[in-house]
């Protein structure tokens, strides 16, 4: 427990998602024995993960704390920061949920999606809100991302300021409301005991545009294409989504609208006021084929290449009402997920195919700028702040390593910053911060409508399955007679054709007959001893003469048993 590894007086922070990884955040501040918690996001997974859905952060502290827990804390609507509120609240009872502007929006629907039997109240903060528990006061600062309503979060202790940062980059010229650089200026003055930091760009050095900067680049694009537009985008990308209507307004173009997460985006848009549509500018998706292609936009999802987005399957020609055609031009208005640069490339790889143009973000055209803040950026943060102490979070290892050096760069010490784990507990005091020690956390996957039950050792058999394939034999024995009724039968599937591979499949059912006549010589017969030689005699043998490692399924029938 985090409390039995800080001293009297201590704070104590760690994060059950969000460090090492770019997804899942998930952090926790103990102040006094409360627990503050802030955001509760997914992680998309990547090829390795087969079958899985997403992943979210392991509860099970929290569940055991779940008395000690003030709130959830939310920085902004994003999936990896809310995608798995649903989750938590079946395990964890969370007194309130303190949530601003569009975010508010998207929880609501996530929690109606799912059903659940009670939610906790949700407090919609204004930035200019506060909210004291034992002696703590939680206060907020606006910051510019690429979704509305994106705050930084304040905590006020008897020890010092502690801020969170969220999600930010620096942007002068925003879509929407400006970020309340005067609030950081007042913390910085006061001081700042702890700077906990997003680390996504802290390898770029590049500038990062200005939102704005890409709205009117859309808009110079969609006046020089002739053809019909297809542009993908985040559906989360709620200022992404208003420049694009306005752009195709601007060109007399018509709209029409494709993927579920995108329609409920403008629909919770619309709702909140961020995104402002003529109500004749959206089409229905029945009407596209009557539309000239001068005349029509269509926005949809797929931007990361997902299997079943509306994008992906435009591409493999899969769609109900949009075939690809040659004078089309899809904009990928995006930039790759980590992991999912490959997805992206085989959908573009498979557009071209149809002969349609394909634009990315590039030298050529500003279609996307990063919601992230770039190391000038994140040098401004620690600047303006000028924090005692630093802890690099949201990020990959590399990305917080990166941060740590920019951190120095603008003075604090070395000994005041600590890169951690998931799980890693800092422990702080008014002038040291160390290493504590750890709290359970982990991954829980979900497939389905299954909820962690499946770990590492089904992921594990799903990549054996799909690289080396599978190869069972159905053995049919009767134990009292002691004697095998048949020649063991094979059955491959993705490991060996069985046509044209009879000596290999014939001269296994003989090593696995030998080993079946031996084992029933036994005093005792145990099935289970059985089938483990046979995993083991065989592995060794199809590895010799495959070089290959399928799952071994021995099928044991005992007719003795069935009698």
């Amino acid at each position: 427990m985090s409390q039995d590894l800080l001293k009297s007086g201590e704070i104590g922070f760690f994060a059950l998602g969000g460090l090492g990884e770019v997804g899942k955040n998930m952090y926790v501040y103990e102040i006094e024995k409360q627990l503050f918690v802030v955001d509760s996001g997914i992680l998309f997974p990547d090829e390795h993960l087969l079958g899985i859905d997403y992943v979210i952060p392991d509860f099970s502290y929290l569940e055991q704390n779940q008395d000690r827990i003030v709130g959830l804390f939310i920085t902004h609507g994003h999936e990896d920061h809310i995608g798995s509120i649903p989750y938590l609240l079946k395990q964890v009872k969370i007194p309130k949920i303190y949530a601003a502007g569009i975010a508010v929006d998207f929880i609501e629907h996530k929690l109606n999606e799912h059903n659940l039997s009670s939610v906790p109240p949700i407090e919609e903060f204004k930035s200019y809100y506060k909210y004291t528990f034992k002696n703590t006061e939680v206060s907020f600062i606006r910051l510019t991302h690429s979704i509305p309503d994106m705050f930084g979060i304040v905590f006020r202790t008897p020890l010092g300021i502690l801020f969170h940062t969220g999600d930010f980059k620096i942007d002068f010229t925003p879509v929407g409301p400006p970020a309340e650089y005067h609030k950081l200026t007042q913390i910085g003055q006061e001081g700042v005991l702890l700077l906990c930091s997003d680390s996504t760009n802290a390898e770029r050095d590049d500038v990062i545009q200005s939102e704005s900067v890409i709205g009117e680049s859309i808009n110079e694009l969609f006046a020089n294409i002739h053809g019909r537009i297809i542009i993908a985008t985040f559906a989360s990308n709620v200022y992404r989504i208003q420049q694009i209507i306005e752009s195709a307004i601007k060109n007399h173009r018509k709209i029409a609208v494709f993927g579920r997460s995108m329609e409920r985006a403008i629909e919770i848009g619309i709702q909140s006021g961020y995104i402002k549509v003529p109500k004749d500018a959206i089409i229905k998706a029945e009407h596209v084929s009557k539309m000239k292609p001068s005349e029509i936009v269509i926005l949809v999802t797929g931007s990361q290449g997902e299997p079943l987005a509306a994008l992906t399957r435009i591409a493999t020609n899969n769609h109900r009402f949009i075939q690809a055609m040659a004078g089309d031009t899809v904009v990928f208005s995006s930039s790759p997920i980590p992991g999912n640069s490959e997805p992206i490339n085989k959908t573009i790889d498979k557009l071209y195919r149809l002969n349609v143009n394909v634009i990315t973000h590039g030298p050529i055209a500003d279609t996307h700028t990063s919601g992230h803040g770039n190391r000038s950026d994140l040098k401004m943060m620690l600047s303006l702040l000028k924090p005692k102490m630093f802890i690099p979070v949201h990020g990959e290892h590399r990305m917080q390593r990166h941060h740590q050096d920019l951190a120095l760069q603008c003075g604090v010490d070395k000994k005041n910053i600590l890169i951690l784990d998931n799980g890693d507990v800092a422990a702080i005091s008014k002038n040291a911060i160390r290493l504590a020690g750890s709290v359970p956390s982990g991954e829980i996957y979900i497939d389905g409508t299954g909820i962690g039950d499946i770990g590492s050792q089904v992921i594990k058999e799903r990549k054996v399955l799909s690289e080396e394939g599978l190869f069972s034999i159905i053995i049919t024995y009767d134990s009292n007679t002691r004697k095998l009724l048949n020649h063991p039968t094979v059955i491959s599937r993705g490991f060996i054709y069985m046509k044209g591979n009879e000596a290999i499949t014939s001269n296994l059912s003989n090593e696995v007959e030998s080993i079946i006549h031996q084992e029933l010589n036994k005093k005792m017969i145990n099935p289970q001893t059985i089938k483990q030689v046979v995993i083991d005699h065989l592995s060794q043998i199809i590895h010799k003469l495959t070089l290959r490692k399928p799952l071994i399924i021995p099928i044991l029938v005992d007719l003795a048993q069935q009698s």
